[in-house]
This record gives structure tokens, C-alpha cells and sequence, in this order.
């Protein structure tokens, strides 16, 4: 069950953390590894997005916190004018690969989702896959992107779920890594209600639904192996800890895995619940 508004303002702390800190952090965390290696097998997700917000011809696309542009290249292959951004080089990068390799025009602009540097009403929508949920500060990105979609225009989400399996396994980690102090959990934008309350006051309308991405691999110790190497959350979960703590930290999310793998003794498939948001701007 989706926690209540009233239940929602109950748990985001009061405090504000150092955004900047923390943002710099961040920065170090998605520049690690190779997200790319993982983004890619995500590609179905920023499809689904890119139909669920009707993305047409000619309209102006913004990819918000795009890592590696899975949203960024469904909206191209519609043939829209699409702005791809990221606050890590190295990400766009990856992503300008892919749109050359696939001869589509894309403009690619390094650019922070808490302050983006455009003017108001530039886009027709705004889209953001497993990205701006990550920002520190959810207000500020939310406002962001409602302030540079023009009125009548939408913003698609698609954001991993507190209940889900990628929410579990940021809650597991933060048993072993705890995270920086007052920090809203990025799974917030799972849910419903939270949306609701990032976007809802310029909203003519919010369609949402909940949807299941499946991770498939070899086994539990094949995901380890990928998500340690070049996930930047686990890589550098995983690079804090000591010896032991790794041990502890591997043997909890295998247990997460195999309690979840719903593709039997052979093979691990893995259900993880994200919500596909679409607000129309008022």
C-alpha cells in the first residue's frame, strides 16, 4: 500500500542536508563503474515512457538525468527534437555513442536537474528514467522541470518503487553504507502520493501506473558480479567497506535476490516494480 501524503511529509526530514556535498558525491558514485553496462538492459523502460507521454514528431524533448539516454533515444527514434542532459560527462558521452551509431540528431548538454539551464516553457516534455529521482533535492528538480515544459506539455517518469526490489535493495545497502544524514530517499518518487505532491499544484492531470521491469541473469552471483563492477551505488558500496563487510554486504543481497528470483534454480529473473508517471502541465 502507497503511503499517504500525511504519511509522507511524517518521514522526509525537516533539516536540510549540504545539497552540494552531497551532489558531489553523487557525482563520483554514477561516474564510477560503467552504467552504461547496466543502463543499456534498461532500454524497454524509456520505450514504454516514450509511448506512455505520446511523444510525437518534431516536439521539443528534454531527457533529464539521462545516464547513459534510454529515454533520450526512444524519443529520437520518434523523430522529436531531443535535448539529452546529465550532470556526469562520462554519461553523455555513452550516450552520444549510441545516438551517432544509430545516426539520430541529438543535442547532448551537461546540466545539473536541480538548476537546468534553459528557459521557462523551452520544451514540450520533459522525460527522466530512473534519473532525476536521485537528485538530493526533490523539490528544487521537480520545480525545475515543470518550469521548462510549457504549458500543456507533460513530464514522464519512471521511477524505481520504495515496495520494489531496487527500493529493497537501497534500503539493504543503507544497512551496511548508511546514507548522508536527512536525505530524502530517492525511491520517494515511486510512489504515488509523492508525485502527487512534487507536481500536483501545476498539474492539469497525473496518469500513473505501476509497471515491472525483469532483471535476468545467470544467478545471484551474477548479478553481484555486474552490479559490483559497474553499478555506481553498489560499486561504491561495496569499495567502503572492509573484507568482512563486504562478505556481510554480498550475503544480504543474495539473499534479497533469491527470495525475489522468480526464474527458478537455473536462471535468476527478477521482478522490480517501478511507476510510470505522466503529469500534463496545467
Amino acid at each position: 500500500m502507497s503511503a499517504t501524503p500525511e504519511r509522507l511529509e511524517s518521514i522526509i526530514p525537516r533539516n536540510a542536508p549540504d545539497f552540494q556535498a552531497i551532489k558531489a558525491k553523487q557525482q563520483a558514485t554514477w561516474a564510477s563503474g560503467d552504467y552504461a553496462v547496466i543502463g543499456t538492459s534498461l532500454q524497454i523502460v524509456g520505450e514504454l515512457l516514450a509511448e506512455a507521454a505520446d511523444i510525437r514528431a518534431g516536439e521539443r524533448v528534454l531527457d533529464v538525468a539521462a545516464g547513459n539516454a534510454n529515454a533520450t533515444l526512444a524519443a529520437a527514434r520518434r523523430f522529436a527534437d531531443v535535448t539529452s542532459t546529465d550532470y556526469v560527462q562520462a554519461l553523455l558521452a555513452k550516450g552520444s555513442a549510441r545516438a551517432s551509431a544509430e545516426g539520430l540528431p541529438v543535442t547532448f548538454k551537461v546540466a545539473d536537474a536541480e538548476a537546468l539551464p534553459f528557459a521557462d516553457q523551452s520544451f514540450d516534455v520533459a522525460l527522466s528514467t530512473f534519473g532525476v529521482m536521485f537528485t538530493p533535492d526533490h523539490r528544487k528538480a521537480a520545480d525545475e522541470m515543470l518550469r521548462v515544459v510549457r504549458r500543456g506539455g507533460r513530464i514522464g517518469l519512471a521511477n524505481w518503487t520504495p515496495e520494489g526490489f531496487i527500493g529493497q535493495l537501497f534500503k539493504v545497502i543503507g544497512l551496511h553504507v548508511p546514507p548522508p544524514v536527512g536525505l530524502q530517499p530517492p525511491a520517494l518518487w515511486g510512489s504515488e502520493p509523492y508525485i502527487v505532491q512534487l507536481f500536483g499544484k501545476e498539474a492539469g492531470d497525473i496518469e500513473s501506473e505501476r509497471k515491472h521491469y525483469q532483471f535476468r541473469y545467470k544467478s545471484p552471483a551474477h548479478w553481484i558480479e555486474i552490479f559490483r563492477e559497474y553499478y555506481g551505488p553498489t560499486h561504491k558500496a561495496f569499495a567502503a567497506l572492509d573484507a568482512s563487510g563486504q562478505e556481510k554486504l554480498q550475503a544480504d543481497i543474495t539473499a534479497l535476490l533469491e527470495r525475489l528470483n522468480a526464474g527458478g534454480p537455473d536462471s535468476l529473473v527478477v521482478p522490480s516494480e517501478y511507476l510510470e508517471a505522466v503529469i500534463v502541465k496545467h
